[in-house]
């Protein structure tokens, strides 16, 4: 009997990975890019966004904010996105006083207004406090978007929308959700440098003088 060896282990999670990326490709590139255009366009407006989950899914998050407060791969203006799981002080607080559960959605209800975007991040679907977050959200008028392991399940319905990656196992969801941040940042960026070029491409006609410049 041959032996499962590490490297036969390695090439499964590669597998693996690659028919989730597959099925996120077919599945989900519509939907990101829709995703970015709207998020441009409430960022721009001046709304914020909104970022939650647990574990690796909150290290995501606040990979996703600082793409957006600094920059992904090109020059353009700082835009307000806020990791609610990096305000310590407040998570103890509130998970201390309230209960884990109620982590986010107090912060949502602190934070949140009209016109601003939460995205929730669970490989799962199911951590009560982002189901928790998502319905405090939707009161105070946010709209929220749900980025979750396979479907159907209680994050996604709670949501207004969602993207469901469907992973075999936990950590390719994980590296999944990795790669849809990556692309809802290249599709932000599309957008948002979409009306510089409608500028652009809208500026006074040139016109050519008589001795062949060009004002």
């Amino acid at each position: 009997m041959s032996e499962f060896s590490a490297l036969d282990a390695a090439h499964l999670h590669c597998r693996s990975l690659e028919r989730a990326i597959v099925r996120l490709r077919r599945d989900g590139l519509g939907r990101i890019a829709e995703w970015g255009g709207r998020l441009a366009a409430a960022l721009h407006a001046g709304n914020r966004l909104l970022v939650a989950g647990n574990g690796g899914s909150a290290a995501q998050a606040q990979h996703l904010t600082a793409e957006l407060v600094g920059r992904y791969q090109r020059e353009r203006p700082a835009y307000s996105a806020i990791a609610l799981h990096a305000e310590t002080s407040a998570m103890t607080a509130i998970g201390n006083d309230y209960g884990f559960e109620h982590v986010y959605a107090r912060q949502v209800t602190a934070h949140g207004r009209p016109g601003d975007i939460l995205l929730l991040l669970s490989t799962s679907g199911r951590s009560a406090n982002l189901i928790t977050a998502a319905v405090a959200g939707r009161a105070a008028g946010l709209r929220v978007w749900a980025l979750t392991g396979p479907g159907p399940n209680p994050l996604a319905e709670a949501a207004h929308d969602w993207l469901s990656v469907a992973g075999e196992t936990t950590a390719t969801v994980q590296e999944a959700h990795l790669v849809a941040v990556h692309l809802l940042c290249e599709a932000f960026d599309a957008a948002v440098a979409e009306p510089a070029r409608a500028v652009v491409g809208h500026a006074a006609p040139s016109v050519l003088r008589a001795d062949g410049s060009v004002s």
